[in-house]
């Protein structure tokens, strides 16, 4: 057997659930371990720095606001890739995959809103404009929320797996307006500080800390992806027992 039947083998390993959720078993300890301590480390850091000579300590609320931020753009990617899985490999995880990061994304777009409004207040001396950035973060997160009502508002799993599949598919062109808004339209929200290519424009004094939380996020939402991806095979394996002993008694009933 060659290498890439090897590889092959063991990605398909993973697509079943049985042995998906034995792997979460071994992984999701140390994970937790690892982000718990990178998101004290990260806390310890943010409260160690100066405060900015213009935007004083309000500048910590930076290293909640834009980890979360990015990570409402990279969980809504997640998703696509799990619609593209849904819709043309027919990945048995896949729609759950999708289905689990749609309340974490929503989580983490609420953050970004409620953080960015709490931060714009002393520095633009309002809690909310309707610009570019602004607007299409909001419209993200009303795509999460119609995700999530999607899910919840049919009980077909498969329509309703490949409903919201198209969905999110359809929504993603939103992902690259975020990302390139602040380049395309004039805004009040500041331009890429960190994610540019000519380098980071933010000093290594705030930087250190912003990449550690960024990292400490990241990791969190892949904990609690995991986390909610099992409990949602554990979900449906319950919702199909009950069907089947419905099924059973209905049956029994009839004879």
């Amino acid at each position: 057997m060659t290498d890439n039947s090897l590889t092959i083998t063991k990605l398909s390993d993973l697509a079943n659930p049985t042995r998906f959720l034995a792997l979460a078993a071994r992984i999701l300890p140390w994970m937790a371990v690892i982000t718990a301590v990178l998101l004290a480390l990260g806390l310890y850091m943010s409260f160690t720095t100066e405060g900015d000579y213009q935007q004083g300590l309000t500048v910590r609320i930076m290293y909640i606001h834009v980890p979360a931020a990015w990570l409402s753009m990279m969980c809504y990617t997640v998703m696509a890739l799990s619609a593209i899985g849904t819709l043309v490999w027919r990945h048995p995880l896949a729609d759950v995959s999708h289905r689990a990061a749609a309340p974490l994304g929503a989580i983490f777009t609420l953050i970004a809103l409620v953080t960015g409004s709490l931060w714009g207040k002393p520095m633009w001396g309002t809690w909310w404009v309707w610009d570019a950035r602004l607007t299409s973060v909001f419209v993200l997160f009303l795509m999460y929320l119609g995700v999530i009502a999607l899910n919840r508002s049919m009980d077909d799993p498969s329509k309703a797996a490949k409903l919201s599949a198209v969905l999110i598919l359809v929504g993603f062109v939103n992902i690259p307006i975020i990302k390139f808004s602040v380049d395309w339209w004039n805004t009040l929200h500041q331009p890429a500080s960190v994610m540019r290519l000519g380098g980071p424009t933010i000093d290594s004094e705030f930087l250190r800390p912003l990449f550690v939380m960024a990292i400490a996020f990241t990791l969190l939402f892949f904990t609690l992806h995991i986390m909610a991806m099992r409990n949602e095979i554990w979900r449906r394996r319950v919702a199909s027992q009950r069907r089947m002993a419905a099924r059973l008694a209905s049956q029994g009933d009839k004879s």
